[in-house]
């Protein structure tokens, strides 16, 4: 059985990313982009070399999702961090489901036409 849950009001925004462990980037990369045809689209895939939670929600404000999350049965497993492009924070469900919030407010990565990342794109103080 199964149950597709879209945004209702809540304190995410969208997927931000589903990230894959590779053992090699460049073989990784290949296989994604040939086997699934992936393109720019809202949700990245992103293959790292380590392992990292596999989905990670993009929000507003980390702190200020912090508490609806909690208030619903949500444990924090690593209190919020400043990330290149913002906040970060790793939760998990009563099952052990690890997952990211994160937010931009900072700024957003630049990547070239490959989809390497070149930089930083910095919020406007």
């Amino acid at each position: 059985m199964k149950k597709t849950l879209t945004r209702g009001g809540g304190c995410n925004r969208n997927v931000d990313c589903v990230s894959f462990t590779v053992p090699d980037l460049d073989v990784g990369i290949a296989q994604y982009t040939q086997g699934l045809g992936l393109r720019e689209d809202v949700t990245e895939v992103v293959l790292v070399t380590h392992p990292v939670p596999a989905v990670q929600f993009r929000t507003d404000g980390v702190e200020a999702a912090l508490p609806r999350l909690l208030a619903a049965g949500f444990t924090c497993r690593v209190a919020p961090f400043d990330i290149d492009i913002g906040r970060c924070a790793v939760l998990a469900d009563e099952w052990g489901n690890d997952f990211c919030v994160l937010d931009m407010s900072k700024g957003r990565y630049s990547v070239d036409g490959e989809g390497n990342v070149t930089g930083i794109v910095r919020q406007a103080e």
